[in-house]
């Protein structure tokens, strides 16, 4: 399955060019919002890797420690083709400090470490700080500028990235034989990757009806409004000045759905559109609440911090950070035209 190409919100590509054309060409590195305490039978551990996913990590990690898997915990999966830099928590109750200096291997290092009375959990990120490097762009270089310019400005359309759904989406063609009828995936950890992967593909078919509308960011009747940088929202049934006010300056953004059961769906001209999509993925839809799945919204825009840009010759440096779940794809595909040589 060919996932369909989103609509761009600001009217791109501008060119072409090479992304992660090496792996210090796509830094990550996560922002974690707190710090450890210091003191637990938890060790956080600050990790460098290449060339290595989040899961093999863990499992060097494991070894090292001679603890079993479980004991590794993570808040977020990083990219094998990127230089990424990023926090793990291992359970030591009872144990000795470890030499962690001496933790390292082919594509990973352990740089610092520290205590903590409670494990890292998945998801418990402030956000990602990104380092990127576009070699070798080829195209308009003022119409690159002016959507970054407006991108700083007005904010980015939120899509799901991609690998979300898996190579040629296969995620979401498993997921819809499941949902017919199919075999049951094998472990808790490939539901998890089905249901989210159907999840994100009718919210991204939500968030590309709406950027064809001209609406994505832009309060319309019934919308579930998200108030800036937390996952709060209230519904609005009318738009008045205020509101357009707010959205406008980026205080609060229109939601998409994460499909599934509850009360947490637009309703009016908003809820109209997302409940088109949900018949148009019908299957998804409906496997999505016969596994019972619960509803939960995301913002259709997001703002990047920080964000800043460079060319040096034919290269675009960008520099910016995102808050969790977002994806940086989703920024540079609304500039090129992704020639990715990891693929």
């Amino acid at each position: 399955m060919i996932p369909p190409r989103w609509l761009r919100a600001y009217g791109g590509p501008a060119g072409g060019g090479v992304l992660k054309g090496i792996p210090e060409h796509f830094q990550v590195e996560e922002i974690l919002g707190f710090a450890p305490d210091g003191e637990g039978e938890h060790v956080f551990l600050w990790v460098e890797k290449s060339g290595l996913n989040t899961d093999e990590v863990a499992d060097r990690l494991a070894r090292f420690a001679s603890v079993a898997r479980r004991q590794i915990s993570y808040a977020g999966l990083k990219d094998r083709n990127a230089l990424t830099r990023q926090w793990f928590s291992v359970h030591l109750p009872g144990r000795r400090a470890l030499p962690w200096e001496d933790c390292r291997g082919e594509g990973f290092q352990v740089l610092r470490w520290r205590r903590n009375r409670r494990k890292l959990k998945r998801g418990a990120l402030a956000g990602n700080r990104f380092r990127i490097r576009i070699h070798d762009f080829s195209g308009d270089r003022g119409q690159a500028d002016g959507i970054l310019s407006r991108i700083a400005e007005q904010g980015m359309a939120n899509y799901f990235g991609l690998q979300r759904f898996g190579n040629g989406a296969g995620n979401i063609e498993r997921a819809l034989a499941w949902f017919e009828g199919g075999k049951k995936p094998a472990s808790r950890h490939l539901k998890g990757l089905y249901l989210s992967a159907a999840r994100a593909w009718i919210f991204n078919r939500v968030l590309s009806s709406r950027v064809e509308r001209g609406d994505w960011n832009k309060p319309l009747p019934g919308d579930l409004l998200m108030f800036d940088g937390g996952g709060a929202f209230f519904r609005v049934e009318t738009v008045d000045d205020e509101i357009v006010s707010r959205v406008r300056a980026l205080k609060i953004h229109p939601s998409g759905p994460l499909w599934g059961l509850g009360k947490d769906r637009a309703s009016l001209a908003a809820g109209e559109i997302e409940r088109r999509i949900a018949e148009e993925c019908g299957e998804l839809a409906r496997g999505l609440e016969r596994v019972a799945v619960k509803s939960a919204r995301r913002a259709l825009r997001i703002r990047p911090v920080d964000l800043s840009w460079s060319w040096e010759g034919d290269d675009l440096r960008l520099e910016f950070a995102l808050p969790a779940g977002a994806y940086a794809t989703a920024l540079i595909r609304e500039l090129i035209e992704i020639e990715d040589s990891f693929r």
